[in-house]
């Protein structure tokens, strides 16, 4: 299978109005073997209930009737299982949960998608692809914003993306790589899935791709190389006086530009462009400012991947961006702690505490980029006295003073965390 993803590859680079055929072909009991070692042996059933040690116990069986079913063109989507995860904000994220079945199938799709496409995708595109991270498009806006003289920022993100995007334009999109209509007509399908919802309802979407299905980080890359990225690249750059670029990760974006009439003129038409394929602007999250190393200070400053860009000084007074957490991701860090801690301080500590110990090295993981040391020493201080305070309310009298306390975190390894080695070389190489 990885010998002929390359095959694909390296045909999408070397021609690219290529259109690929018998795509379909390519779903055979290999690639759903290779896909079963890539999935999430964790992850939670779909409608059917059937869990991954279920399915795993069966494998050989399973991975045959399956590999038959695509070769006689007999297997058929499920419906998938909707449920709602908590948002930082507050809100809840829908997402949906394919079959074990579905998501083998979709896995070999994905793979199928990505070879092809990922040699038409822009460089400014960091999203749910291989080998890009967020923190590599936090570090390309950072050295751009720093190095290239940009004065004008438009933050952008897409108002229920994932919700919205038009199946007919996708499958448009689809075919200009794709000469398959067994492949199409697969795609096709999980498109339009029937979704079941947490109090039983049955709907059939006419627009959208359900987050949590493996298939719709790709599919929601093609829709927006060529609703956003191309046109930027090939139209709205062209037409600018000055320099302009575009940072996106998935649906959220940051375009900067060099002259007000330009970050203006874009700002206006965005909408336009977007409503052309069903999609609107958040406009919470949506913006346009003056933002250069003429404004020093964090009053202006803009969020982008849970990161505030503010313009500071370094040690010899000169202008220098800046990034910390952005101020509602920290306060809502804060709060799940407190309600986390809370909710297990009664338990024997060995059963959490070393979950708590991955959680803060997680954060530190992410967030922990040169600058932003505060940012973490405050999560730790206040993870510290949250714990303190609740421990000492396990029984009546106090059980821990600050020695015995720091003898405990100790034990189980609670280290403070500060900026990881690892994100000063990917920040500054």
């Amino acid at each position: 299978m990885t010998t002929t993803l390359n095959t694909l590859a390296f045909k999408a680079h070397t021609h690219p109005k290529h259109r690929f055929q018998n795509l379909y072909g390519l779903l055979d009991a290999a690639s759903l073997y290779e896909s079963w070692g890539q999935l999430n042996k964790l992850a939670s059933p779909g409608i059917d209930g059937i869990t991954m040690p279920k399915y795993k116990s069966t494998l050989i069986e399973n991975i045959e009737r399956l590999s038959q079913q695509l070769k006689q063109k007999s297997y058929r989507v499920n419906d998938i299982k909707r449920i709602y995860i908590p948002k930082s904000n507050g809100k809840e994220r829908p997402l949906g949960l394919p079959t074990v079945d579905d998501k083998l199938v979709q896995q070999s799709v994905s793979q199928i998608l990505q070879s092809i496409w990922e040699q038409d995708f822009m460089r400014n595109s960091y999203g749910y692809r291989p080998n890009k991270s967020a923190h590599q498009a936090v570090h390309s806006l950072t050295m751009n914003l720093q190095f290239k003289g940009y004065g004008y920022i438009v933050e952008a993100d897409i108002k229920g993306f994932f919700d919205n995007l038009e199946h007919e334009w996708l499958m448009k999109m689809l075919a200009l790589r794709i000469d398959d209509k067994a492949m199409l007509n697969l795609i096709n399908q999980w498109l339009k899935a029937r979704i079941k919802s947490p109090d039983g309802v049955f709907t059939k979407p006419s627009s959208g791709s359900p987050q949590g299905g493996i298939i719709s980080p790709v599919l929601a890359n093609i829709y927006l190389h060529y609703a956003l990225d191309l046109w930027f690249e090939k139209k709205v750059k062209p037409r600018m006086r000055g320099s302009a670029m575009m940072i996106r990760y998935a649906d959220d974006f940051v375009c900067a530009f060099q002259f007000a009439n330009d970050a203006e003129r874009f700002y206006k038409v965005l909408p336009k462009r977007l409503k052309k394929f069903n999609l609107d602007v958040a406009q919470d999250k949506t913006s346009l400012m003056r933002f250069s190393r003429f404004h020093v200070g964090r009053k202006r400053h803009f969020v982008f991947l849970g990161f505030e860009f503010y313009w500071g000084t370094d040690s010899n007074g000169k202008p220098r961006l800046r990034r910390r957490t952005a101020a509602k991701k920290q306060k809502a860090t804060l709060s799940e702690y407190y309600r986390w801690i809370k909710a297990r301080y009664s338990l024997k500590l060995k059963s959490w505490l070393p979950q708590l110990r991955r959680k803060l090295i997680g954060f530190r993981n992410y967030f922990g980029l040169p600058d932003n040391s505060r940012s973490l020493s405050t999560i730790y201080d206040y993870v510290l006295h949250s714990l303190y305070k609740w421990l000492n309310r396990r029984s009546g009298r106090r059980s821990y003073n600050w020695s015995n306390f720091k003898k405990m975190i100790g034990y189980f390894n609670i280290e403070s965390i500060k900026v990881s080695k690892r994100n000063i070389l990917v920040d500054w190489y």
